[in-house]
């Protein structure tokens, strides 16, 4: 008879890492708030016990924005703890979202958040214009920003966003990252669509794999020939390869598998794509 589980973060991530392990599967974490307990389970990222991946919502960066909030930390706090983190798990992604435009929330306090997600270099982050909800205390307060200051604010956070994104991908180029497959036509064969550890299903981006055709030329003009799965199955839905990064462009990564690594330009956010020779 399987022991009982405390009803406490740590333990019930201790249990369903191996519960994990023994199928191969990954365990990934959403919506974790930025409690102290979060710090527990970093030995346990770094251990592989789950995925280096973490989405805790923080909101905020400002003190005094994540008091009229009512939020459960401070941004000082906040950057410290996500520099520890690193220092336990280097692998770690961190996704979080905020809100910009909140009642009340300055010019000082929203350029104090644009500092923190440089500062943080946060992996995946979004960003919501606030928007009154039905009930919601924040309706009340005084301060209330007009609609196209609130836009203006996430359109700015946005491009920073983006702009650390675009280094931290960079910073992956060379590295070799395991890829599970979502689809695979013709069992492989046509390519495939997958995604690393860093990517969570439908909110991050995915791995694109196409095979190359024999008529195909490279950028210098020469042929490109068939990879690994000519004439045979590749990996199938639900299994996992092995990639490595080789450029990125915007907020995109260009991968390669098993044998041959070639850039292929790529339009559109966050997609990848695995290209063989």
């Amino acid at each position: 008879m399987a022991s009982p589980v405390k009803t406490r973060l740590l333990e019930l991530v201790q249990e369903l890492g191996k519960l994990a392990q023994k199928h191969g599967a990954w365990v990934r974490l959403h919506y974790v708030y930025p409690y102290p307990s979060v710090d527990d389970i970093m030995p346990l990222m770094a251990q592989g016990l789950v995925l280096p991946y973490l989405d805790v919502p923080l909101q905020h960066s400002h003190p005094d924005v994540l008091k009229r909030m009512k939020r459960p930390a401070s941004g000082e706090k906040n950057l410290e703890r996500i520099q520890r983190w690193r220092e336990i798990c280097p692998e770690i992604v961190i996704r979080t979202t905020f809100i910009a435009g909140f009642p009340g929330e300055t010019e000082e306090e929203f350029q104090h958040l644009l500092d923190f997600l440089r500062e943080a270099q946060i992996d995946r982050a979004g960003c919501f214009a606030y928007s009154d909800v039905n009930g919601a205390a924040a309706n009340d307060l005084p301060g209330q920003l007009p609609q196209a200051v609130r836009e203006e604010r996430r359109a700015r956070f946005m491009a920073v966003a983006e702009e650390v994104s675009i280094a931290k991908l960079q910073r992956r180029v060379g590295a070799t990252m395991q890829v599970l497959v979502d689809k695979a036509p013709a069992l492989g064969r046509k390519g495939g669509v997958g995604r690393s550890y860093a990517d969570a299903p439908e909110i991050d981006g995915t791995v694109q794999s196409a095979a190359a055709r024999e008529d195909q030329q490279d950028d210098e003009g020469g042929r490109v020939h068939q990879g690994p799965y000519r004439g045979r199955a590749g990996p199938r839905p639900g299994g996992a390869t092995h990639v490595m990064l080789q450029k990125s462009e915007r907020v995109a990564l260009v991968l390669s598998c098993f044998q041959y690594l070639k850039f292929l330009k790529i339009n559109g956010y966050k997609r990848y794509k695995l290209c063989f020779k």
